[in-house]
């Protein structure tokens, strides 16, 4: 007879930094990918991960992905408790801006370490499980920050422009060994309970990306055939000027 704990334990697992509120980007993407993997779900808020695992049935393990050895001791949690994961999902964003003279240098350090260094070091931990399984995926949630600098967004934006780079050096490196990386360039305001007040209350939906396409959309590009992979996935609405 199979188990409810031997059913869990088929599934493939699949890592999800930065699960923010029900209806944002990161609770999209672990709602979507929970419907066919053991999704475990990392962030700060514990109790908000854990009322979405109990409607999600993910697992919930609180971190904060800019310290770094809480992060690796997390990996290596998820790993005994339900295994390798398939999937690593980089959603965890740090974001710090205003004038440059008037800036905690110290601030794009810690930008650098959620944004950047923290995507290193679940490559570093999660690839190698990878390459035994004979594949994966690991998928990056960006923006337009990473292709410019502007006035004000240089501390947020020089973070997501390594972090970009990083992305296509790990794709170039371990795609030829079987490991997807895709890196999401979303060029919209998304339509999340954080940022709708702040970016237009009053502008009509069809003004925002919606964080369930976005997470459709990073399912089917995980699931890509091997012959024709992306690796940068422009996401705008339909009327964005660009």
């Amino acid at each position: 007879m199979t188990t409810k704990s031997d059913e869990t334990a088929m599934k493939p697992v699949c890592l999800v930094t930065g699960v923010g509120p029900e209806g944002g980007t990161g609770a999209e993407i672990a709602r979507r990918f929970a419907k066919e993997y053991d999704v475990a779900m990392l962030a700060r808020n514990v109790a908000n991960i854990e009322d979405l695992a109990g409607k999600y049935g993910a697992k919930a393990y609180s971190c904060d992905v800019g310290d770094l050895d809480a992060l690796v001791e997390t990996m290596d949690r998820i790993k005994t408790e339900i295994g390798p994961p398939k999937i690593v999902i980089h959603n965890a964003l740090r974001s710090t801006r205003g004038p440059l003279l008037e800036q905690d240098p110290m601030d794009l350090e810690r930008n650098f370490r959620v944004n950047t260094t923290a995507l290193l070091y679940m490559a570093q931990h999660c690839i190698p499980g990878m390459l035994e399984a004979g594949g994966g995926a690991i998928l990056v949630t960006g923006n337009t920050s990473a292709t410019r600098g502007k006035a004000n967004w240089g501390f947020f934006a020089s973070t997501k422009a390594a972090q970009r780079i990083l992305s296509e050096s790990i794709a170039r490196e371990f795609g030829p060994q079987g490991i997807h990386v895709a890196y999401f360039m979303i060029d919209a305001a998304i339509n999340t309970p954080r940022t709708r007040p702040i970016m237009g209350a009053d502008k009509p939906d069809e003004y925002f990306a919606e964080p369930h396409a976005i997470a459709e959309e990073m399912f089917r590009v995980a699931h890509q055939h091997r012959s024709t992979w992306s690796f940068m996935v422009d996401l705008r609405p339909f009327g964005e000027v660009w």
